[in-house]
């Protein structure tokens, strides 16, 4: 099991689809950094041998930010949106939807559970 960028890649799959295990490396930028690596997509993560694993850290060390960096950098645009007081800023301090989703229903995964309303039984009008 190969460690690149400080998380272990799963060995069974195709190396362009283990390097999407890293925060901050898609399927395009698994695929360019294969290419500047000169190394097959194709090949298994377990049969890399290891001059083509450290030229893979290298090229990922030398152009990408990926993993803590990359989260940081995430974390603190997010941050600045927020001090700005811009509408996406507005929605990411209220944790309602940032890019246009509508919210009167849906939106749970970002709202949460707890204000679903539950209904409940009727009461029976007391007779005299």
């Amino acid at each position: 099991m190969p460690r690149i960028a400080g998380i272990d890649i799963p060995a069974k799959k195709r190396i362009i689809i283990a390097l999407t295990y890293i925060y901050g490396i898609g399927r395009e930028t698994a695929q360019e950094i294969l290419s500047k690596a000169q190394i097959d997509h194709n090949v298994r993560a377990d049969d890399l041998d290891d001059a083509q694993v450290s030229k893979i850290r290298a090229v990922i060390e030398s152009d990408f930010r990926v993993e803590g960096d990359r989260r940081r950098e995430v974390s603190l645009n997010i941050k600045r949106l927020i001090d700005l007081g811009t509408y996406r800023g507005i929605r990411h301090r209220t944790k309602q939807p940032v890019r246009g989703q509508r919210t009167h229903t849906n939106a749970r995964t970002r709202k949460g559970r707890s204000k679903v309303a539950i209904a409940g039984k009727k009461k029976a009008p007391t007779s005299k």
